[in-house]
């Protein structure tokens, strides 16, 4: 790394943290993380504040603040930024994995971007080689998007593959600032936004934050096209929370009777009190943690895979080949499964009798935006793939009767047994999340574990 690129970052760590680039190393990376004290409460009619209402709002005061103009909060158009992405850049193909505080931005690409210009990936680490594949083909810049929780799927092939010391392919990422210190979040999210900024240092990725507003928009892009034009590596845009005005996904019209959080309750009301538990990242486990809290059964039974996207079902695993006289319910997600879907070929050579694995396919990263898997088309089947890779049974269901009879199965079955029920997209507004801290979690969880 030359030196020119190591003030860069500096720079940019100095810009993004507000210290003194003299004092960087002092920056406290490792910042005890505090957590947070809300409580638990079901909202059955009080809706709560949408990003539309939001906006309009600070729409709003920034009408009243009149001739103060450093007190306006901007938001940037999505279809203005594509066009500048387009025009300043010159970048026209868009690959990555959805992330919330992208959404906007993902839903406007995913709407008007013709598909051979836009693939959703399985996972972060893939979009980083396909957009690498992509500038051998063309010789042109690529732009991968992400979450900053991707950072560590991505770590592989950007240093081994598109840095300058290698392959040298410039690329421009474009990544959810999660966990941004000052803003509140999840613990997990805390724990990566504090991190973020010296992750990217390290890489020797040079970065900015993107500005909220077009004019801001355009400079950094256009600082960005230099470095990838003279440097030819990848350069990174960090996006903050409401950065963009809302773009909403269009949905495709309801396929079957039920949604995620209808199979979920039926699913739950058929496990026993001694069953283990391990619910996936995302909307499921909220879903879970509140359908405990609303039958009052406690949460020892679950282990909540708050992060680690698509790592569920090895966790799963291990628990189930240490604990051979319990069940082991991996409660999955489509999205999950495919972001690291060797482990279905792990389970299915090495997994044990008592693995039972449950993937809620909706169709979409329900989490993120609703922006479609692959797992979205009629010639996608979790149940065949699962039967490929050494399953001792695997099938799907998208009826409510067929998933209690299912259930059934899968209970006095030998594992590994995969059902796949197929469900509809989409989720309460009104939905809350675990407000139990992950180290309570995991004492809970592991205690429950120990009685045999």
């Amino acid at each position: 790394m030359n030196r020119r690129l190591i003030l860069n970052n500096l720079l940019s760590l100095n810009q993004l943290l507000g210290t003194q680039v003299g004092k960087i190393q002092n920056f406290p990376l490792k910042t005890p993380i505090i957590q947070s004290k809300r409580t638990f409460k079901i909202e059955n009619d009080k809706q709560t504040l949408t990003q539309e209402d939001q906006v309009k709002e600070q729409k709003k005061r920034n009408e009243e603040v009149q001739d103060m103009t450093e007190l306006i909060r901007d938001f940037l158009d999505p279809a203005e930024f594509y066009k500048s992405v387009q025009t300043i850049s010159d970048i026209d193909f868009f690959c990555g994995v959805p992330d919330s505080l992208l959404k906007d931005f993902c839903a406007y690409i995913s709407t008007n971007v013709k598909k051979e210009k836009h693939i959703i990936t399985s996972n972060e680490g893939a979009a980083i080689a396909m957009a690498a594949g992509y500038h051998l083909a063309t010789g042109k810049s690529p732009m991968v998007y992400l979450q900053n929780s991707g950072l560590g799927n991505i770590v592989n092939p950007v240093m081994s593959l598109a840095v300058p010391a290698v392959y040298s392919i410039p690329m421009l990422l474009l990544i959810g600032w999660r966990g941004e210190p000052g803003k509140r979040d999840e613990p997990q999210h805390r724990v990566q936004g504090q991190s973020t900024p010296g992750i990217l240092a390290a890489l020797g990725i040079p970065f900015q934050t993107l500005p909220d507003y077009q004019e801001g928009a355009e400079q950094a892009l256009l600082t960005a096209k230099q470095y990838m034009t003279n440097a030819k590596g990848p350069y990174c845009l960090l996006v903050r929370r409401q950065t963009f005005l809302p773009f909403k996904f269009q949905r495709p019209p309801p396929r079957y009777t039920f949604n995620r959080e209808d199979a979920l309750k039926i699913v739950i009301d058929e496990l026993d009190g001694r069953d283990i538990v391990v619910g996936t990242t995302g909307m499921l486990s909220r879903e879970l943690f509140e359908y405990r809290e609303v039958k009052k059964h406690g949460h020892e039974k679950d282990f909540l895979t708050v992060g680690s996207m698509g790592h569920a079902s090895a966790i799963a695993m291990g628990i189930a080949m240490n604990k051979s006289k319990r069940q082991v319910f991996c409660l999955d997600g489509d999205g999950s499964v495919i972001m690291h879907m060797g482990t279905l070929a792990t389970i299915g050579q090495n997994g044990p009798e008592n693995l039972k694995h449950i993937i809620f396919n909706n169709g979409a990263h329900d989490s993120v935006g609703g922006q479609p898997t692959d797992a979205d088309n009629e010639n996608f089947s979790f149940a065949k793939i699962a039967l490929g890779c050494g399953y001792k049974e695997a099938f799907e269901v998208h009826k409510e009767d067929d998933i209690r009879e299912g259930i059934k199965r899968v209970r006095e079955s030998k594992g590994p047994i995969l059902m796949e029920i197929k469900c509809n997209p989409g989720h309460r507004k009104n939905l809350g999340r675990p407000t139990r801290k992950p180290i309570e979690n995991k004492s809970d969880f592991m205690h429950f574990l120990a009685i045999n």
